[in-house]
């Protein structure tokens, strides 16, 4: 069993940046595919960008690209998403997951690992 746990959430205002970050209690964190979903109220959770394990390979959703960037620390167990010129439309619980293969880990139905979320504001 792997647990996450998210922190860095709040709120801001729209221009403004953000870093979460998520610790994975996992003795072998490089082994897992990492990524970060959102999710609005009354919206599915959606996919927001995703690192392998050697974190040499990214993947990001359209509406991200550009502003945000994910990252991680395998000696700290540490996953990080870096959003810099936040959006209202950016405001949504951010969750951390984590599955062992790259391919299913940006597909929210196969993750087998969630954290708990934090949340982020955006106001105009």
């Amino acid at each position: 069993q792997v647990q996450l746990v998210e922190s860095g959430g709040g709120s801001v205002q729209s221009g403004d940046s953000l870093t979460l970050s998520c610790i994975s209690s996992s003795r072998s964190f490089l082994s897992y595919g990492m990524a970060w979903f959102r999710q609005a109220p009354g919206k599915e959770r959606e996919f927001v960008a995703a690192i392998t394990g050697n974190g040499r390979i990214t993947s990001y959703d359209d509406s991200v690209k550009g502003r945000f960037t994910i990252s991680r620390d395998n000696a700290k167990n540490t996953l990080f998403l870096q959003m810099n010129n936040l959006k209202p439309e950016d405001s949504a619980i951010y969750y951390c997951a984590a599955d062992p293969a790259y391919v299913r880990v940006s597909v929210a139905a196969s993750v087998q690992y969630w954290g708990q979320g934090t949340q982020v504001t955006v106001s105009a």
